[in-house]
């Protein structure tokens, strides 16, 4: 149970001074390039989070920079109530600027005939950035993760869950972008049988003002080979300010579409950059 965690540790201590001591904003943004070579990424520039939505940004922290995002989520679902508290997702960019390495956990509780409390399992996964948009070709990432059974006894999966999600996105003009993904992942049904989950969203943002920016978003999970798990479709809207360029606060609120998925959810978040 430990060992996961203390790899991404020790990965997140990696010198890497020889590296920082150089132009990060001349290093490649990306590990390959639609044509020819991978550009450099330029300034920083203001924070890129991949919350609140579900679909998470094709980019990366770039190297040196650890990214903290946290939240709350209130969920309302055929009688019972969950609160998602925290959010904890470590971010940090380690070796180059299109690597990031990544770990979530949540404390959630749970109210319906009775109440109970937990940690969810640790997620740990790396963010590759593979390519920067060139007009109508996407900016793409990927993402290898997995959740490994460090929970608590109610909410843990007793297993391995691992899966790959691919990002990818374009900016339309300089107030409109469009970010989708889709996800393959192992999850695990309330027979306790694990099974495949596809998962698929589209996400459309608006600056709204210089800080300001607004976003518009469908996802839905699509159960293959459950006896238990059905397809879910899911809208949401959100709002996120940026207080600086390294600190961020989100508000969102979501609608399920069909019977099986959950009937609403709303919740807020604050993100830290550390540089």
């Amino acid at each position: 149970m430990r060992g996961p965690v203390l790899l991404f540790l020790l990965l997140c201590c990696l010198p890497v001074q020889s590296l920082l001591a150089q132009d990060r904003e001349a290093l490649p943004a990306s590990l390959f390039s639609w044509t020819g070579q991978p550009a450099p990424l330029g300034p920083l520039g203001g924070i890129n989070t991949d919350r609140p939505d579900f679909t998470d940004a094709s980019t990366t922290v770039r190297l040196g920079v650890l990214q903290l995002e946290t939240g709350y989520t209130f969920t309302k679902s055929s009688g019972t109530e969950s609160h998602s508290w925290g959010e904890p997702m470590i971010r940090y960019g380690v070796l180059a600027n299109w690597i990031e390495l990544r770990m979530a956990v949540a404390p959630v509780t749970e109210r319906s005939t009775s109440t109970r409390s937990g940690i969810e399992d640790l997620s740990l996964g790396v963010k590759l950035s593979l390519m920067q948009q060139d007009g109508l070709l996407p900016g793409l990432a990927v993402v290898p993760q997995m959740t490994v059974p460090t929970g608590s006894a109610k909410f843990s999966a007793d297993r391995v869950l691992p899966g790959i999600n691919l990002l990818y996105g374009w900016d339309l003009n300089d107030a409109l972008s469009m970010d989708a993904s889709t996800h393959l992942n192992l999850a695990v049904d309330d027979d306790a049988h694990s099974y495949t989950e596809w998962a698929q969203s589209l996400s459309i943002d608006w600056s709204l003002t210089t800080n300001l920016s607004s976003f518009f978003e469908w996802y839905a999970l699509f159960p293959v080979s459950s006896a238990t798990a059905s397809t879910e479709h899911y809208l949401d809207v959100g709002l996120t300010y940026a207080l600086s360029d390294d600190l961020q606060i989100d508000v969102r609120v979501g609608k399920g579409l069909n019977d099986a998925s959950d009937d609403y959810f709303a919740g807020t978040g604050l993100a830290f950059r550390f540089k």
